[in-house]
């Protein structure tokens, strides 16, 4: 979501939390934005300074094992209430998959199956990803089934904010394939925040899974 809050004010609507880490692999935060945006500029230095040096870039394990350091030097601001709790998810060409991992304050790594999702309104999210994913989705309703995660994030989580078609403040979403990293349009992103603003009207709570 573009959401940033200060307490019970809503201090930003369009900051960006979802980001291209290299080629491959995109990162995502939640928390502390300040701490969390200069986290993702440090680490895509690191990167892109590994891929120089090497002539190759880093595996996907060890990005995400060098996040996992960065979120753990972080520890003692995070103790005073200053937390960055990444989300990263890359291609791994040796597997021919995508990974997702996620994070916990103190740096803990974990490798996460098919879905995840971070952040205050996260536990909503995750419970509508449950219901709506498909191993078989299509880059597009993979799209759609993100933002309508994130329509029920927002709407039990006031620090989530949901896609703003009055402002045309539309949730950033992203995808790593073995072509690379790609980020949706705004015409590309507005047109799935549409259909599913549309679609609740008549459905306030979403689409339903089916029982059998």
């Amino acid at each position: 979501d573009r959401r940033a809050t200060a307490g019970n004010v809503i201090a930003q609507r369009d900051i960006e939390k979802v980001f291209r880490a290299d080629e491959f692999s995109a990162i995502a935060i939640a928390g502390t934005a300040g701490i969390g945006i200069e986290m993702v500029r440090l680490f895509q230095v690191e990167l892109e300074h590994y891929e120089k040096r090497e002539g190759r870039t880093l595996s996907v394990e060890g990005k995400a094992n060098r996040l996992a350091t960065m979120v753990r030097q972080n520890l003692g601001m995070a103790m005073q209430g200053l937390a960055v709790v990444p989300l990263f998810a890359g291609y791994d060409e040796e597997r021919d998959e995508g990974r997702i991992f996620s994070y916990d304050p103190a740096g803990g790594r974990y490798e996460e199956r098919e879905f995840y999702s971070v952040g205050s309104g996260s536990v909503f999210a995750r419970g509508a990803l449950k219901k709506l994913y498909r191993a078989d989705l299509s880059a597009e309703d993979a799209g759609l089934v993100c933002v309508q995660a994130l329509y029920d994030a927002a709407d039990d989580d006031s620090a989530t904010g949901g896609p703003d078609l009055t402002r045309r403040i539309f949730p950033v979403v992203a995808s790593v394939t073995s072509d690379g990293y790609r980020r949706l349009g705004e015409d590309e992103v507005g047109a799935l925040a549409r259909a599913v603003v549309d679609g609740r009207y008549e459905s306030p709570g979403g689409p339903t899974a089916p029982l059998r």
